[in-house]
């Protein structure tokens, strides 16, 4: 990737821009990127900072490992410094502990807003809320060493960063519970083949593979990539019917703005 001044960089994440282009690089790889609610507010800051020039946004990280989940420091009765320990979450109010982690998601849902596509480069390692990090973007590649695992259930706890939605839309109910509740790995092959993961490459071309990606998204008009993001994430929650409604409007809309007719 380009070097570029950062707009962000702290905590474990850099946030950098080239036009219409964001990446936002995990960049601890001496702890294999593990992740704080250091990093996750940071994550959701970086969110907050894209100029409205980006089109495409992608995440990656650096070293062997995309994410080897949740730091496990998380578990131990001191937590992280000036964080609220786990224990102690656990000893506050059930509004108070569900306000904490619905912050903790914030860094987890901005990444299919109508207005960017998200690609996620996953190497190496890719374990429970790496996992989830990697579900949170609209779009996988993946180097042919990935492991994706969701090993909160051999914790004693549930995926809470947002991970089930996606996972159970990408590969279905009985596999996404398979996967869930046994902890085991994913590999590349068949994280394309049940459409958890776009393209597989080998790990020296993954760079190279994403780049290649983004400039085809780029090729499109922006506003018709908008609407037929916004077609498609509506789909579950319409009826074939209401989807044939949607299309007809959002057609419309496109055809009006060619025409010089639009707002």
């Amino acid at each position: 990737m380009a070097s570029l001044e950062p707009v962000l960089d702290k905590d474990g994440v850099r946030l950098t821009v080239d036009e219409a282009i964001a990446t936002v690089t995990l960049t601890n790889p001496a702890k294999r990127n593990a992740q704080s609610p250091a990093l996750w507010r940071a994550l959701a800051e970086a969110g907050r900072l894209l100029p409205g020039t980006v089109r495409v946004v992608v995440l990656r990280a650096e070293g062997k490992s995309f994410s080897a989940g949740l730091d496990r420091q998380a578990f131990t009765p001191e937590g992280f410094d000036g964080e609220p320990s786990f224990i102690e979450l656990a000893r506050g109010s059930e509004a108070e502990l569900d306000a904490t982690i619905a912050e903790y998601q914030e860094g987890f849902t901005w990444w299919r807003r109508s207005d960017i596509v998200s690609i996620a480069a996953v190497q190496g390692h890719a374990i429970g809320a790496g996992f989830q990090l990697s579900l949170a973007c609209d779009l996988r590649v993946v180097a042919d060493d990935v492991q994706f695992a969701m090993r909160e259930t051999s914790l004693g706890l549930v995926p809470d960063l947002t991970g089930t939605h996606p996972l159970v839309g990408l590969v279905g109910y009985a596999r996404a519970l398979e996967i869930c509740a046994t902890g085991r790995f994913v590999l590349a092959e068949e994280a394309v083949s049940t459409g958890l993961a776009n393209l597989a490459v080998p790990v020296g071309q993954l760079d190279d593979a994403v780049r290649d990606l983004a400039s085809a998204l780029l090729a499109a008009p922006r506003d018709a990539v908008i609407e037929t993001k916004a077609l498609l994430q509506g789909v579950s929650g319409r009826t074939y019917e209401e989807q044939r409604a949607a299309e007809r409007s959002a057609q419309g809309r496109r055809l009006r703005d060619l025409a010089g007719l639009g707002d």
